[in-house]
């Protein structure tokens, strides 16, 4: 039986273009690299990001094709402090913006992004109560 998912891994085209959005974009700080991969710590959880032909070798002794880009794509959430911050912060750096802050009726406060490669990223923090409510 699962127990706790440790890691995420997203098969990428360009995975220069792509390092530099999670490193220098985003802040994260590369934990390993090699030719084919990076991999960055984000609290408890390892973000991995992979060529499609190093993540074959991988998975399969034999050769297998391991579609990258354009293919399905994977909607990733992160806790932060300040929604609107990063946002405006994001904006400043050209990221590709989905939606702009909004409290959502299940208490958090989000936003959308994407990355280079078209995966989705929602940024969230709980909605604090109003006064009096």
């Amino acid at each position: 039986m699962l127990r706790n998912i440790i890691a995420t891994e997203l098969i990428v085209r360009d995975l220069p273009a792509c390092t530099a959005f999670y490193r220098d974009t985003l802040g994260l700080t590369v934990a390993e690299s090699g030719p084919d991969h990076v991999v960055f710590k984000v609290g408890e959880l390892y973000l991995f990001l992979l060529e499609a032909a190093g993540a074959a070798r991988m998975m399969s002794e034999e050769p297998l094709e391991v579609p990258s880009g354009d293919g399905s794509h994977v909607l990733l959430a992160a806790r932060v402090d300040d929604v609107d911050a990063l946002y405006a912060d994001l904006k400043a750096k050209g990221v590709k913006l989905l939606r702009p802050p909004t409290d959502q009726p299940w208490g958090f406060r989000t936003a959308y992004f994407a990355d280079p490669e078209g995966n989705y990223w929602e940024i969230n923090q709980p909605v604090k109560p109003q006064a009096g409510g």
